[in-house]
């Protein structure tokens, strides 16, 4: 199979080191709040949707005044313990260097809100790095295919010139949903038997073996 001309790539869990400080962000808003804790493998299961979504997910039935409440704490809760914040794991920017280098387009499909997106990009001098990226809170969230999508037409590429690099299910149901190729990374919050329910064309433990 050809190489692709797009590779597109979530963010937390994938790229960057972060999901111990999500969750726990997730939990320590929750008991700010008083609302019921759920356990760490709970709060992980949500990463990669969008807030909203991880939020009805986590507790079903939750009032709209509720849920903003838990919104804004998470957020408060998050920029505080991301002074420093959380590093790319090993060989992840020097990979997306290198395909840049090759000639090959690079983006991102997140859950994470646009302001998010750019204050940690703006603090890792990666403002402008991406040719494309796309937010929960700007189209819709995974698993639906619309962010896929719409960075897809902004680039014009097909879905069959484009891999979607992902560590949850979420990402790769989208890619399936939008016809793009995928490749699942063990190493994030999903485990290699849920990645594999949605046929990618590899499983990889390091981020470096994307260019193998």
């Amino acid at each position: 199979m050809s190489r692709p001309r797009l590779y597109v790539f979530d963010w937390d869990g994938t790229l960057i080191d972060s999901v111990s400080r999500i969750v726990s962000c997730l939990r320590a808003a929750a008991g700010d709040l008083g609302f019921p804790l759920r356990s760490d493998a709970e709060y992980g299961d949500v990463i990669g949707l969008g807030l909203p979504q991880a939020i009805a997910t986590l507790y079903p039935g939750m009032g709209e005044q509720e849920a903003e409440l838990y919104r804004d704490r998470y957020a408060d809760r998050f920029i505080e313990a991301d002074v420093e914040p959380s590093g790319f794991f090993d060989g992840a920017l020097e990979t997306l260097q290198l395909l840049k280098s090759e000639g090959h387009l690079v983006a991102v499909a997140t859950g994470k809100s646009r302001r998010g997106l750019d204050r940690v990009m703006a603090r890792h001098g990666l403002m402008g790095f991406f040719h494309a990226t796309r937010c929960a809170d700007e189209t819709a969230s995974k698993p639906e295919p619309l962010m896929l999508m719409q960075i897809f037409e902004e680039l014009g590429v097909s879905s069959s010139e484009s891999l979607m690099v992902g560590d949850t299910e979420f990402d790769l149901d989208m890619a399936a949903r939008a016809g793009a190729r995928s490749v699942g990374v063990s190493y994030g919050v999903h485990s290699k038997e849920r990645l594999l329910r949605h046929r990618p064309e590899r499983i990889i433990s390091s981020i470096r073996e994307l260019r193998a």
